[in-house]
């Protein structure tokens, strides 16, 4: 086993515990949603943080001849991870009938879970700057990598849901502009 192997066993595990934290979020609300009104933010969220999770694991195989077998790439990574799993267990309620509408659980919550995936990211592109440079500020990278943050930090400061959602909207389209641009 390879120093990446042994580091990315425990990244991996805790990025598939957060999609399926996500996934099973989803399905509870759906099994309610005779009851419960899931609505768009909510929806929105969800997909963002599932992409960002995704993203994140993408950017580990990217890396995995730059990141030594350490104690700080370790932890550090465990502590990402770990944002990622908290962060998708807050998009849907635990228990999504005690909910009329899930824009009011959204509302409460979506704060903490842009901030965390924010938080993640801050974290990923300081990792990806000390072991493989900073992005260039070209067009795409502008575009694609560095409106994240600005977007980002908008979405957890308004107040206005719609401004909120079309901040979503935005982050939600980067991932799969990135891949085809």
């Amino acid at each position: 086993m390879s120093g990446f192997e042994f580091i990315f066993s425990l990244f991996g595990l805790i990025l598939g515990l957060a999609l399926a934290e996500g996934l099973g979020g989803l399905a509870r609300a759906l099994k309610a949603s005779h009851r419960v009104r899931i609505g768009w933010p909510t929806a929105l969220l969800g997909l963002f943080v599932s992409c960002d999770v995704v993203t994140f694991w993408m950017y580990g195989w990217a890396m995995r001849d730059l990141l030594p077998l350490s104690w700080p790439v370790l932890f550090g990574g465990f502590l990402v991870t770990a944002i990622y799993f908290i962060a998708a267990t807050l998009v849907f309620p635990d228990d999504a009938e005690a909910w009329h509408d899930l824009n009011g659980h959204f509302d409460k919550q979506r704060r903490l879970v842009i901030g965390g995936v924010f938080l993640a990211n801050i974290a990923l592109l300081s990792t990806v700057a000390y072991f493989a440079g900073l992005p260039s500020l070209s067009l795409r990278n502008i575009v694609t990598t560095w409106s994240f943050f600005p977007v980002a930090l908008t979405a957890i400061t308004v107040t206005d849901r719609r401004i909120v959602c079309a901040c979503l909207i935005w982050l939600i389209a980067l991932y799969p502009l990135s891949a085809v641009w």
